[in-house]
C-alpha cells in the first residue's frame, strides 16, 4: 500500500498521469475496427496496442502486446472469440476481455461467460460509450445492467434444474464447492445484484480496496475467471439463490 501510494504521489510530482488502458481490437471486419480505432484513440487514458481479424491473430497479438482489454467480437473465421476468449485468459489472465457482437444468442452469451468474459456488449451500442465500456471492466465492472443479470440468472437456472432432471449433475466424485466467509458472501450477493465495487464498498462500509481483495478471493475459491461466472457457479452451488 504505502509503495503503491509513493509511486503515485512520484507520478503526480512529475506531471506523469496513471498508464493508459492498453487495449486491443479484433475483428473480422476491418471498417469496424478502424471505426473502434478512430474512437478510442482520441481518448487519452487509452491506448490501442494492436488489432487482429480473427481468434487466432487475437491470441497471437494478445501473448505479445498483454493488453489490459480485449474487445472482441464472437464469429469470426479461423477461431471464434469464444475459444479465443479461452486462450487470452491463459496466456494474459489479467486481461478483461469485451465480447462486442451482433449475436443476441443466448448461448454465445452463455459460454463467452464461462470462457471468462467481463463484458457482453452488441454492436448496436453507441461508438461513443466504448470508451466507457473499456474504462468500467479493467475497473472491475462487469458489463451487465441488474435486469440483464436477472435474465441471466434465471435463465442459468433453468438450465442447471434442467440438467439435473436429466442426471447430467450426477456425478459422485465431484469436489463440493469451496464455502465462502460471510462477507464473501454478501459481496458475492451484491455483485448479482449488478453493483460495481464503489457501490459494494459504501452498501457493506468497507473500502474499495477491501472490496477488490474480497472479488479475487471468492474467484480464486470458485476457480473462474469473471465475476458473472463467479455468479453462475454460485447459483448453480446454490450458494446463493434467485430472488
Amino acid at each position: 500500500m504505502a509503495a503503491s501510494a509513493q509511486a503515485d504521489e512520484s507520478m503526480a510530482a512529475d506531471g506523469r498521469g496513471p498508464e493508459p488502458i492498453r487495449t486491443l481490437i479484433v475483428d473480422d471486419h476491418a471498417l469496424f475496427r478502424r471505426g473502434l480505432e478512430i474512437v478510442l484513440v482520441t481518448e487519452p487514458d487509452i491506448e490501442v496496442v494492436g488489432q487482429a481479424s480473427d481468434g487466432a491473430e487475437a491470441v497471437q497479438k494478445a501473448g505479445e502486446q498483454l493488453p489490459d482489454v480485449v474487445l472482441m467480437d464472437v464469429r469470426m473465421p479461423r477461431s471464434s472469440g469464444i475459444q479465443a476468449c479461452r486462450q487470452i485468459k491463459e496466456i494474459a489472465p489479467s486481461a478483461k476481455i469485451v465480447i462486442l457482437t451482433m449475436s443476441d444468442e443466448e448461448e454465445d452469451l452463455f459460454e463467452a461467460i464461462r470462457a471468462g468474459a467481463s463484458g457482453y456488449l452488441l454492436k448496436d451500442i453507441p461508438l461513443d460509450e466504448v470508451a466507457e465500456a473499456v474504462r468500467a471492466v479493467h475497473g472491475g465492472q462487469s458489463l451487465i445492467s441488474p435486469s440483464m443479470a436477472g435474465k441471466l440468472l434465471t435463465e442459468f437456472a433453468v438450465l442447471a434444474n434442467r440438467e439435473r432432471e436429466d442426471g447430467q449433475d450426477a456425478r459422485p466424485e465431484q469436489v463440493p464447492a469451496p464455502k465462502l466467509t460471510d462477507r464473501e458472501m454478501q459481496v458475492l450477493k451484491l455483485v448479482a445484484r449488478g453493483m460495481n465495487n464503489r457501490d459494494i464498498a459504501k452498501e457493506l462500509f468497507i473500502s474499495d480496496n477491501t472490496v477488490k481483495n474480497h472479488v479475487r478471493n471468492i474467484l480464486e475459491k470458485l476457480q473462474i475467471h469473471s465475476r458473472m461466472e463467479a455468479v453462475m457457479v454460485a447459483v448453480r452451488e446454490k450458494l446463493i439463490e434467485l430472488s
